[in-house]
């Protein structure tokens, strides 16, 4: 096992997920870049690797068990540990004609979304934990959205999506009353409204800006915050 520390980055192969894996890799990581597709996967890594980072691909479906063990046994073996999961990969879920109406809800569609933006999150983080229990200091970040704020209430009804970004949230706490006791600090990032193809890359945030507030919390020092929602402003509502 090396000293290096390691990163496992999940939808890594575009949009904030790229960024995520970018900024790492300049901080002095190993990016492992997760992604399912497997010529957008290895396209990311090269990218990582022109701009001077340490990469290599991790074929990883977040909806499939498998695939997710698979994933774990490969970092495993080619770090030994985990440093630090960045929990990025999401989908919006299909929209318009009322899918994501909540009185015409598609319940499809909210099944979709939560397999990958809840569910996903869960299968991931619980087959990387033993690694990154083997860490010195291990961060967990969940890519969340201040749609998901029950407080704020921003954007569009998307009453598949929105929700999915809430029950993460929580999630996310309940992770970190789990893991009070232990050295690995779970946090959710809010990214702000960034221009990706989740938004038909009409939005005012480079996919840089977004993925700071990730970086930030996936470098916390050990008396670092747990449990919290945060973006670039700080607190975000629960």
């Amino acid at each position: 096992m090396n000293d290096t520390k390691t990163a496992l980055v999940t939808g890594a192969n575009k949009g904030i997920g790229f960024a995520i894996a970018q900024g790492l890799g300049a901080a002095g990581f190993t990016v492992a870049a997760g992604a399912r597709d497997d010529a957008r996967r290895e396209q990311a890594v090269d990218r990582l690797r022109a701009a001077g980072a340490d990469a290599f691909g991790v074929a990883l479906d977040v909806t499939s068990d498998d695939s997710v063990a698979a994933a774990a046994a490969a970092v495993e073996k080619a770090a030994g540990r985990l440093d630090v999961l960045v929990n990025n990969a999401g989908i919006s879920g299909r929209t318009g004609d009322g899918i994501q109406d909540p009185t015409t809800l598609d319940l499809d569609v909210v099944r979709t979304v939560i397999e990958t933006n809840v569910l996903g999150v869960v299968r991931v983080t619980n087959a990387l934990l033993p690694l990154l229990r083997r860490a010195d200091s291990p961060r967990i970040v969940n890519m969340s959205s201040n749609m998901g704020s029950l407080t704020l209430q921003t954007g569009p009804i998307l009453a598949a999506y929105a929700p999915s970004k809430s029950m993460l949230n929580s999630l996310t706490a309940q992770y970190a009353r789990r893991l009070a006791d232990t050295n690995v600090i779970v946090n959710a990032a809010c990214p702000g409204y960034v221009a990706t193809d989740f938004t038909g890359f009409n939005a005012p945030r480079t996919p840089e800006q977004g993925a700071a507030i990730a970086i930030r919390l996936a470098t916390l020092p050990d008396d670092g915050p747990r449990g919290g929602f945060f973006d670039d402003e700080g607190a975000v509502p629960w």
